[in-house]
C-alpha cells in the first residue's frame, strides 16, 4: 500500500517482452478501473518539440536527431544509439537522459490521479522493467509479468507487424530474456491461454488489488 498526501493507493508494475501480450493486459486492467501509466507513451512525449529532454539529447547525439518540427526523429536517434559505429556508451547516455524524466512524468501523473481521487490502483506499464528495477524510484505492491514463448511472439510479430522471421527474432532477443523479467515478478500472466480465460484472471487480480485499498 502506498500513500500520497495521506491518500492510499496500490501501485502495480506491469511488464512483458514485445508481442507477449502486455498491451492487451494493460487495456483490460484499464477497463477494470485501474489507471495505467504507459512509460512508452511518456517517452514519446519527451521526444516532442520543446520537451525538457530535447536539449540534452541534442547535446549528446547532435542536431541531426531532430525532425523538421524540432522533435526527435526516432530513426535518426536509433542510428546514433544502436547503429554501426555507435559508441558502447550510447545506450547508457540515452537512458541517463530519458529515464529520470520519464520517472518524473510518471510521478506527476500519479500525484494528479491520487489527489483527484480518481484511482486506488495505479499500474506502471514498464516494458523493460527487468533492466531498471534496481534504479526505478518507485516501490511496487506487486509486479505482474506477461509471458509467452519466443515462437509465439515471433509469429505474432510476423503476422501483425509485417516483420520477417529474422527481424522478429532480433526484436524479441534484443529486449532480454523472460528470466530477467520474472526475477522480480510476483504475478505471472500466461498470454498463451484463451483470451477470455486470461481476462478472467486479470479481472480477479485487479479486483484483489482494489480490495487491498
Amino acid at each position: 500500500m502506498q500513500t500520497i498526501e495521506g491518500k492510499r493507493f496500490v501501485r502495480i508494475a506491469l511488464t512483458g517482452g514485445i508481442a507477449a501480450g502486455k498491451s492487451t493486459v494493460a487495456a483490460r486492467m484499464a477497463q477494470d478501473g485501474a489507471d495505467v501509466i504507459d512509460y512508452d507513451f511518456l517517452a514519446h512525449i519527451l521526444q516532442e518539440p520543446c520537451s525538457p529532454a530535447i536539449n540534452p539529447l541534442v547535446e549528446a547525439f547532435g542536431p541531426g536527431i531532430l525532425n523538421d518540427q524540432g522533435g526527435v526523429d526516432r530513426r535518426a536517434l536509433a542510428k546514433r544509439v544502436f547503429g554501426d559505429g555507435a559508441p558502447q556508451s550510447a545506450v547508457a547516455t540515452l537512458n541517463g537522459i530519458m529515464h529520470p524524466q520519464v520517472y518524473e512524468l510518471a510521478r506527476n501523473r500519479e500525484h494528479v490521479l491520487v489527489s483527484d481521487g480518481c484511482s486506488h490502483v495505479i499500474v506502471h506499464d514498464v516494458p523493460l522493467l527487468g533492466e531498471v528495477m534496481e534504479t526505478i524510484p518507485f516501490a511496487f505492491d506487486a509486479v505482474a509479468c506477461v509471458v509467452a514463448p519466443e515462437e509465439v511472439r515471433v509469429r505474432r510479430l510476423v503476422e501483425t507487424r509485417g516483420m520477417s522471421e529474422a527481424q522478429a527474432r532480433i526484436r524479441v532477443r534484443e529486449q532480454g530474456s523472460d528470466a530477467s523479467r520474472l526475477r522480480y515478478a510476483t504475478v505471472v500472466i500466461d498470454a498463451t491461454q484463451p483470451l477470455e480465460q486470461m481476462f478472467d484472471y486479470v479481472d480477479n487480480l485487479v479486483e484483489e488489488w482494489f480490495d487491498e485499498e
